[in-house]
């Protein structure tokens, strides 16, 4: 296991240990590629709103994504550690708190893809797309946990 997969497990049991706080006070890890000014964004976007964030750069995401249990088909940008579960790519704000006010039994969030309009892909309100609740044995499917824009 190289340091960086121990620092993403050591972030998780840190955070599924840590007493329940205000969505706004959580700590979040954000793995991405040095060279993506979306993950930048987002990460930067999450921030603003009151997460304690860190950055972790890696050239590739991939054995993050197997140890957080990450379907190929749900891979967006970057991948982030928040209170026991993954955010997989551009996961909007509000879906983030509905993950930590609900505390679902899954293994955490996804948007496939980069959707244009998503939060760091220009955040435009008005942008329609779906994110998806990953369950944590792999044999269920995602299923749709929110519905973000064009309504």
């Amino acid at each position: 296991m190289n340091t960086f997969s121990r620092s993403f497990f050591a972030a998780l049991a840190v955070l599924v240990a840590a007493p329940a706080a205000a969505a706004a006070a959580a700590e979040m890890t954000v793995y991405k590629t040095p060279w993506c000014g979306c993950c930048h964004a987002w990460a930067e976007a999450v921030e603003k709103a009151g997460y304690q964030v860190s950055t972790v750069d890696l050239e590739d995401l991939s054995a993050i994504r197997k140890q957080a249990g990450v379907p190929a088909e749900m891979e967006g940008c970057h991948i982030a550690a928040v209170s026991g579960y993954f955010l997989e790519g551009h996961v909007p704000l509000e879906a983030i708190g509905k993950l930590l006010e609900e505390r679902p039994a899954v293994a955490g969030l996804a948007v496939p893809g980069m959707p244009q309009g998503s939060l760091g892909m220009g955040d435009d309100p008005s942008a329609s797309y779906e994110v998806y609740a990953v369950p944590r044995q792999p044999s269920e499917a995602p299923v749709v946990f929110y519905k973000a824009g064009g309504e």
